[in-house]
């Protein structure tokens, strides 16, 4: 009697699409302190006495509106990224507003693998990043992500919840993509 190894999630039924999702809730000090450098720059152009000139007075206003503006919005599209796996793409969307935004062709992807612990440090900090002889990631967190095997030999990492499952889900959605095995030979001359 043969003995076959059983998968421990086959009775696990592989679903329409896979949806999870990240978040960074440090990440809201940061937009906090953008949110707080914008209204600077709104009080000092208000309640200004005006008597420095106007040329110091307009550079610390449209500074202070500036740089809060930036630290806001670039810290608001990284608190959380969604990422939705279906039949033949792997969608990832940042922030609020879901920008920046990257599909995948599953039909591009050679692989993909599960990590336990990414952290910021790996790529250079939080956030969008790309790195020559890496590849591209998405990390909004330290912690469980899936890696995207590419086929051109880069990779796409991104920082997700349950990145196991996403795993599992992208492995199956591959295998029914393979194409079919050509049949092997019978050994009788045709």
């Amino acid at each position: 009697m043969r003995h076959h190894a059983r998968n421990e999630h086959a009775d696990e039924r592989t679903p329409a699409v896979w949806t999870g999702r990240a978040t960074n809730r440090f990440q809201w000090v940061a937009a906090a302190a953008g949110a707080a450098c914008v209204a600077l720059g709104i009080a000092l152009a208000v309640e200004s006495a005006w008597t420095s000139g106007i040329a110091p007075l307009l550079m610390a206003v449209i500074g202070c509106v500036a740089a809060g503006l930036l630290v806001l919005f670039g810290t608001l599209a990284f608190v959380h990224v969604a990422v939705k796996v279906d039949d033949s793409a792997m969608e990832v969307r940042c922030g609020h507003i879901g920008v920046p935004r990257r599909r995948i062709l599953l039909s591009h992807v050679v692989g993909a693998d599960f990590e336990p612990s990414v952290t910021p440090r790996h790529w250079g900090g939080w956030g969008y990043r790309w790195r020559p002889e890496k590849g591209t990631a998405v990390v909004v967190r330290r912690g469980e992500g899936l890696i995207l095997r590419l086929g051109d030999g880069l990779t796409f990492t991104v920082t997700v919840d349950d990145a196991e499952s996403a795993v599992r889900v992208i492995r199956d959605r591959l295998r029914d993509m393979a194409p079919p095995a050509p049949p092997a030979p019978t050994g009788r001359p045709v």
